[in-house]
């Protein structure tokens, strides 16, 4: 093998362990028996969030991922497989990926890595259940809310309540 094109390789490697170093999550799908247009459709709903999706060599992902510290994910990677980096969207590209496979089930998730931890298939299956940021955001300020309308409920029939009595009072 020539100096060049080992020079070229460590140049994809060095870029693969920079996208997996940058993103919040990574997701390792096989893309076996996909038609151009199903993987056109996939990209299209992960581009609309952010989220990229890059086929690699294997050999290329296993060394990168060695580097890193995320050797135990190189077990997954055999076959054709892809891998989703979200950037922005921790929860992103396993939800998309998680609702794509529920059409097309050649689609499979086999791993990912989300803020640094392995996951495996299953655990990556529970995060695709979370809602986006947006959602998650919501949920937070409602928890945030409830005990201050809470408040302002009770303060609210307890002005009824005395209220209502006053009126009762006047008119005896």
């Amino acid at each position: 093998m020539s100096a060049q094109a080992i020079e070229a390789k460590k140049v994809v490697v060095s870029e693969i362990a920079d996208k997996f170093q940058n993103a919040q999550s990574a997701v390792v799908v096989e893309y076996r028996g996909l038609s151009v247009a199903e993987v056109t459709e996939l990209r299209r709903a992960l581009r609309a969030e952010n989220v990229e999706f890059k086929v690699y060599k294997n050999k290329m992902v296993q060394r990168a991922t060695e580097s890193l510290g995320y050797g135990e994910i190189n077990s997954q990677l055999v076959g054709p497989n892809a891998i989703a980096f979200g950037t922005n969207d921790a929860v992103a590209p396993a939800r998309i990926l998680a609702d794509f496979a529920k059409k097309n089930d050649l689609l499979v998730i086999k791993a990912g890595i989300v803020e640094g931890k392995v996951l495996g298939q299953d655990e990556m299956k529970e995060i695709a259940k979370l809602p986006n940021r947006e959602g998650m955001y919501s949920m937070f300020l409602g928890c945030l809310q409830a005990p201050i309308s809470k408040f302002a409920r009770v303060v609210k029939a307890v002005s009824d309540a005395r209220g209502g009595s006053e009126e009762a009072a006047q008119e005896a």
